[in-house]
């Protein structure tokens, strides 16, 4: 089936491209660490052969009147080994670019992926893909038959599931208050900090079973005890709020490889004291009740309905980005950290002994958590744009006084 020319953005892609700015480059990173070596020359093939089975990734991002739209491109990949930052910036208007890239150090692939083009679970879905493909060609015949496929059309792999299944028409503003965000300085504007935090899942799964909770909700209260080690005593009353993307493909019939995702939130504020057991049980109901099909789709209605209104459908681009920045801001300040959790990786089962482990980042302007889970071990990929590293080692030490063996890596930061 040949594929149309341009696409529309979705409603989602439209706000990355409007933020994306040189600290916060709104680019996704998720990386397969293998058991060998990799070869350059290997991955730039598979990489290559990966296009053809996702095509829906060779695209180009224009500018419009009204709209951003996306339109086929034959730009090539190029892989190479790792420089430069983490999350670094995949677009730029007026530039022709590919808004993804591949690399590698040691045993390691990485796919970084500007967000206006796919989330979490399609950047995952394309890398292992990538992974297979490599993996195929360094080893002749051992993978021949297997394959990732979701059996999803062309057609369903571009829809925009958005406008699929949502788009009632009427607004609603959030009900959440300014959160606290840590204090002190935060690095020069280009920079962030990144750590890579590694859990045995069989030290952290217990502890949240012993607490009836399931484990985002022990991260997610974890990360609240640590953010209020930072607090001083007059911002006590200030609301700490994690917000958690959550894929909108569990709760809708969509094999769409774009963006599917909305947020919800869990919100505490520290008026008296509370032990970490009990507000992890507080934090696990209130995402189990934000988790409600009936409250994602009272979200999603209100979240779809601005592009429908015909006096914003006729305003200029240049302003709508404008609107959408201010809009970003006001959203950013009633958030102390992202938490997002990739779940547990699933490839093939025959690429299962050829795979360490899985992990990734993504750039933000607050802390930003993503968690995923591989072979027994818990990766944490945190973002931070800030210079002082000691909510980190708050929630480094709380998860260590809970009896949990934490390795700890970081990027280093030019000051």
């Amino acid at each position: 089936m040949s594929r149309e020319n341009w696409y529309k953005v979705d409603n989602v892609a439209k706000v990355f491209l409007a933020t994306a700015a040189k600290r916060d480059t709104r680019t996704l990173r998720v990386s397969c660490t293998l058991w060998e070596d990799v070869d350059q020359n290997l991955l730039q093939e598979a990489v290559l052969s990966a296009i053809q089975i996702r095509p829906q990734f060779q695209v180009r991002i224009r500018r419009g009147i009204f709209w951003h739209y996306m339109e086929d491109t034959d730009l090539q990949p190029v892989v190479e080994e790792e420089h430069g930052r983490v999350c670094p910036p995949l677009y730029s208007p007026g530039h022709a670019m590919l808004h993804y890239k591949v690399t590698y150090y040691g045993k390691r692939i990485n796919l970084d992926l500007f967000h206006a083009i796919s989330d979490g679970t399609g950047a995952m879905e394309f890398l292992n893909i990538i992974v297979l493909e490599y993996l195929k060609l360094k080893h002749p015949d051992q993978f021949e038959h297997t394959t990732i496929h979701s059996g999803a059309s062309e057609d369903e792999l571009n829809q925009d599931s958005y406008k699929q299944f949502f788009g009632s028409m009427y607004l609603k503003g959030s009900s959440l208050k300014k959160a606290y965000h840590p204090s002190g300085l935060k690095l020069p504007y280009d920079q962030l900090q990144f750590f890579e935090l590694h859990i045995p899942s069989g030290d952290i799964l217990p502890k949240a079973k012993e607490l009836g909770v399931g484990l985002t909700s022990y991260i997610g209260a974890k990360l609240m005890m640590a953010i209020k080690t930072d607090m001083p005593p007059r911002k006590m009353k200030t609301p700490i709020n994690v917000s958690m993307p959550v894929n909108l493909r569990n709760y809708y019939p969509s094999s769409t490889s774009r963006n599917f995702f909305n947020n919800v939130n869990v919100s505490h504020v520290f008026f008296e004291d509370i032990s970490f057991a009990d507000l992890a049980k507080e934090f696990d109901d209130k995402l189990k009740a934000n988790l409600s099909e009936e409250n994602i789709k009272k979200q999603m209605d209100n979240f779809e309905t601005m592009e429908y209104f015909v006096p914003v459908r006729a305003v200029p681009l240049f302003i709508k980005q404008m609107v959408v920045r201010y809009g970003s801001r006001v959203t950013d300040e009633k958030v102390s950290v992202v938490l997002s959790n990739l779940g547990v990786q699933r490839p093939p089962e025959e690429l299962v002994p050829m795979i360490q482990n899985y992990g990734g980042f993504c750039s933000s302007s607050n802390l930003f958590v993503v968690m995923s889970s591989y072979n027994g071990d818990l990766t944490l990929g945190v973002t931070s744009p800030y210079s002082s590293t000691g909510v980190i080692k708050s929630f480094v030490r709380g998860l260590s006084e809970d009896g949990m063996k934490v390795r700890a890596y970081a990027t280093e930061v030019i000051r």
